[in-house]
């Protein structure tokens, strides 16, 4: 007797972990964004002008290289890092310096950033600065946007597309 008390205990704690878990996968309505809202992703992989111009090496420079190693320019390693401005609405949402990846500093600089919007139209603009100027930008697009509720719009950079992309 002992022993079917303890069967029928086991089948009713069992019965009971499954149907907490059954409830917890559907009842807690859980959402990645609030209603009415969608979301801009601005995200690109983009590599800078080099810090410094070649420079042509001389030919007494040429030979004190070893062999494999002779070449004609000198060109730095690193790179520029990558000015990144957006704006939604006229409101200034984001504001970065993207230093360049890599060791020596030769690598393309990233972002990746995520922004929860309402529904409906926004101006969006967004700027980058790639070379040594000082002040503007080298690569700008401004647009209107109808953004519906659970969409999301990416804002990327693409060179052999002419700049940046709104997908």
């Amino acid at each position: 007797m002992i022993s079917a008390a303890r069967h029928v205990g086991r089948f009713l704690v069992v019965l009971a972990v499954m149907a907490a878990a059954a409830w917890l996968s559907a009842a807690p309505a859980w959402r990645t964004l609030p209603d009415g809202s969608g979301v801009l992703l601005l995200t690109f992989v983009h590599g800078a002008d080099r810090r410094g111009e070649c420079r042509r090496l001389t030919a007494e420079e040429i030979a004190r290289l070893p062999p494999n190693m002779r070449r004609v320019q000198d060109c730095p390693r690193g790179r520029r890092p990558v000015q990144v401005e957006l704006d939604v609405d006229g409101r200034a949402l984001y504001r970065a310096e993207l230093a360049p990846t890599g060791i020596a500093g030769d690598g393309p600089s990233r972002v990746y950033q995520r922004f929860v919007m309402t529904s409906g139209s926004h101006d969006v603009a967004v700027r980058m600065r790639d070379t040594s100027r000082a002040d503007g930008f080298d690569h700008e697009r401004r647009e209107t946007v109808a953004m519906a509720p659970g969409q999301l719009l990416v804002v990327d950079y693409r060179s052999e597309a002419g700049g940046f992309v709104f997908r």
